[in-house]
């Protein structure tokens, strides 16, 4: 049996009460203005209908103020027994709470402190809260009530509030932007039978109508390459994306990203085409590219300079990976150098790409506050992309890092057929030693590159990373509304 606090059991009998005279949970309330719109009217304006929830309450004798609330704004209410009327007015006092919803109709008025407020003429009652919101003085401080309790935060925190409307215009933006690009969204599958489109652990389930297991994407790119196998120049996805790896304050097992693949260019296009998207879309959200990132000015003007993987690591190490250039050395070289390397995969198991890119995570990229693209990757960190022309060893790929976080992982696709499957058949082998990261073949995805793939270049961007970093938020879950938590049982 639940149990229910004693001001529950109160609000719990203030209902069945109320059924006598009203239908507690109506149909519909007919507004003409969002609360915000309502905020900026002109006194005077008349037949202004609006609806909420009360987040704030003084009842009175003869003339109560409420403040209703939602996602976008808020405006204080007026009610007054001789607007109203006696008989309405005393249910009000009688019967509403904190947290309940109402709807009402008035005019627009300036109280003498300055305050934009609806005198209302009537109300409607539209939705009992059976549970009392949290103390409005401290809101929710317990972190994982947050994360668990997403729509208490908001109703409580204004800067939840924010963040998450930003959220959601930082996405409106960014579709914006490439529509007016000419790129065309489309939707792949979250199901697969290969795990491909990236080095990552991926989730298994099982189709019990196939009676096959199947795994979760980890990224949509071969999916998107074979629409541009099919036609399309200018392709892109906001993906759900699932990857049985880690979890710490910048990675989820679950996350958002989007990918955007264009026929005909090349990484070095995308470079200039990313930095004048993010440029765009970050001015018109916030006014500025000079941002304060964990009490760290960063300036997102200018051109973003660029630095080789070899450099970088070469920068905050003694390491030099063209001269430890096979997977035995480099890890001779890093138990030499006494360099801790946490891996959820033994350094023994990982291929030498993977090896590298663990190297570069512990000893560059905390140091990285950019932006700054990180380019020339070791060809075995790089199943899809492709070599560079004048140095076989590398490819044509780059990484965005802002702050010490990876944001954007690019690169002109590999579109040789033969080329691809070799290189797949190595990543096979590597998963077969241990190396859990690496990728499977996928003949499927081979028999579509050989009906003739263009040039193309791609990137895939994490939305919740960027966002965290963009908000100055201390964890990833700060910027995911519905977090995934462990049961509470």
């Amino acid at each position: 049996m639940r149990e229910f606090s004693e001001q529950e059991l109160v609000r719990r009998q203030t209902l069945e009460e109320m059924k006598e005279f009203i239908n507690p949970y109506p149909e519909r309330y007919e507004r003409n203005y969002e609360l915000c719109d309502a905020a900026k009217l002109e006194d005077g304006v008349t037949n202004v209908r609006v609806a909420g929830r009360i987040v704030l309450m003084r009842k009175m004798g003869k003339l109560s103020f409420l403040t209703l609330q939602d996602i976008k704004g808020r405006i204080q209410v007026s009610i007054k027994i001789d607007m109203v009327g006696e008989d309405a007015y005393s249910f009000f006092k009688k019967y509403i709470d904190l947290g309940d919803f109402i709807g009402v109709e008035g005019e627009i008025f300036t109280t003498h402190t300055g305050e934009k407020t609806i005198r209302a003429n009537s109300y409607s009652f539209l939705g009992k809260a059976l549970k009392p919101l949290p103390e409005k003085f401290h809101g929710l401080t317990d972190i994982e009530t947050v994360y668990r309790e997403r729509y208490l935060d908001l109703i409580m925190s204004e800067d939840a509030r924010k963040k998450f409307l930003l959220r959601s215009n930082f996405i409106k933006e960014l579709r914006n932007y490439l529509n007016d690009e000419g790129y065309i969204e489309i939707e792949t599958p979250i199901l697969n039978n290969k795990a491909s489109g990236a080095t990552a652990k991926p989730f298994i389930t099982h189709h019990n109508a196939l009676d096959v297991d199947l795994y979760l994407r980890i990224a949509p790119e071969t999916y998107l390459k074979r629409a541009v196998v099919g036609g399309f120049t200018k392709v892109f996805e906001i993906a759900r994306c699932f990857r049985n790896e880690g979890m710490d304050a910048t990675h989820l097992q679950d996350f958002t990203m989007i990918e955007g693949y264009g026929a005909y260019l090349n990484y070095e296009d995308n470079m200039r085409f990313l930095q004048n998207m993010l440029q765009t879309i970050i001015q018109k959200l916030f006014g500025t590219l000079v941002l304060n990132i964990d009490d760290k000015e960063i300036d997102l003007s200018g051109t973003w300079p660029a630095i080789s993987f070899r450099d970088l690591i070469l920068k905050y190490s003694s390491i030099d990976i063209d001269v430890y250039n096979t997977k035995e050395s480099l890890l001779a070289k890093i138990k030499e150098e006494k360099i801790e390397i946490d891996s959820e995969v033994p350094l023994e198991d990982l291929g030498y790409g993977n090896l590298v890119d663990q190297l570069y995570k512990k000893v560059a990229r905390p140091n990285v506050l950019g932006p700054v693209y990180l380019i020339k990757h070791p060809i075995e960190l790089s199943p899809l992309a492709r070599a560079n022309d004048d140095n076989k060893n590398i490819t044509d790929r780059f990484q965005l890092i802002i702050n010490g976080a990876e944001i954007i992982n690019a690169y002109s696709e590999l579109v040789d057929p033969q080329d691809q499957e070799a290189r797949l058949l190595k990543q096979a082998e590597l998963k077969a030693k241990g190396d859990v990261e690496a990728m499977p073949m996928d003949y499927e995805y081979i028999e579509a590159m050989e009906y003739g793939m263009p040039p193309i270049s791609g990137w895939g961007m994490g939305i919740d990373r960027l966002l965290q970093i963009l908000t100055n938020s201390e964890n990833i879950k700060d910027v995911i509304m519905f977090p995934l938590m462990r049961k509470k049982d």
